[in-house]
């Protein structure tokens, strides 16, 4: 009885410390944030993409991941405009719809999903100076941060609003998982899972409370198709966003180190490493 409860913790734990050892060793190289922020275009050959040991820490620059996204064949947002010079950004001749995004970072900090002036994600008005100045406070603290300023996209019905995100658990070309988030805000919402055929799957990790059963996108197969072609590019455990839109599944980013390993449940550790150990055995 000892022997099983000593083994059934090593299993509990196992996903994170892969999961936190992959970041020590990701981000304690003292290149790491010349890696992220080389700077990589779709024109780009794979080789060129993979010339480095862990070469996938280029894909956590929000930039870099649209370009090998485009290279893939994947549908992108509209890129209005891209760089540091903030005070240049001629707010005027963007659309009334708008999203901003750092290309660094996490846990949708410095995101502003704007709508006439409200940024949905806070439901709370800003200017473009205020904007401009929240902004360059950030560039002040990181010389290699830039933002992106995007297209606003419209869900499978043609509205605005909060998108449903997709956020697939994926092993070298295999999907794990399909985590739905029904966002309301970055941080609450409610989550249920789904396997590739949108059979639902007992709950993998517990950010959200438990939605309801969700209908599948329109654009799945294809959403599918993309994941595949990506994952199998980035080779190790990833989980890739997708949104459905009105034009189709279009690419959100890679997150290498998802939550840091935590909050997974028994049967969401076990189905990840399963995975893990079947597609991707012996990788980081």
């Amino acid at each position: 009885m000892l022997k099983r409860i000593i083994i059934d913790f090593k299993k509990s734990v196992e996903l994170k410390r892969r999961i936190k050892f992959r970041h020590k060793t990701f981000w304690k190289d003292e290149i790491a944030e010349e890696i992220r922020n080389v700077k990589m275009s779709a024109k780009d050959s794979l080789q060129k993409w993979q010339d480095i040991i862990h070469w996938q820490r280029k894909l956590s620059n929000k930039l870099n991941a649209r370009e090998f996204a485009r290279m893939h064949g994947c549908r992108v947002p509209d890129l209005y405009w891209k760089g540091r010079d903030i005070h240049n950004i001629n707010f005027s001749g963007l659309p009334s719809n708008f999203v901003i995004r750092p290309t660094v970072g996490h846990s949708s900090k410095l995101v502003f999903v704007m709508a006439n002036g409200t940024n949905l994600f806070d439901n709370k008005q800003y200017s473009p100076l205020q904007i401009t100045q929240l902004l360059s406070e950030a560039l002040s603290e990181n010389e290699n941060l830039e933002f992106l300023i995007e297209e606003f996209l419209k869900n499978e019905n043609g509205q605005y609003g909060i998108l449903t995100d997709y956020k697939f658990f994926c092993f070298n070309g295999e999907i794990a998982t399909i985590m739905v988030i029904n966002r309301l805000s970055p941080n609450s919402g409610f989550a249920s899972f789904y396997d590739e055929h949108w059979n639902e799957m007992e709950t993998v990790q517990m950010n959200y409370p438990q939605a309801e059963t969700q209908k599948a996108p329109l654009c799945l197969a294809d959403m599918v198709s993309c994941v595949k072609k990506l994952s199998k590019a980035y080779g190790i455990f990833v989980r890739i966003d997708f949104y459905a839109t009105y034009k189709g599944c279009v690419f959100g980013e890679f997150t290498p180190t998802p939550s840091m390993g935590t909050k997974f449940t028994r049967y969401g550790k076990e189905q990840l490493l399963n995975y893990w150990d079947t597609y991707c055995k012996g990788l980081i």
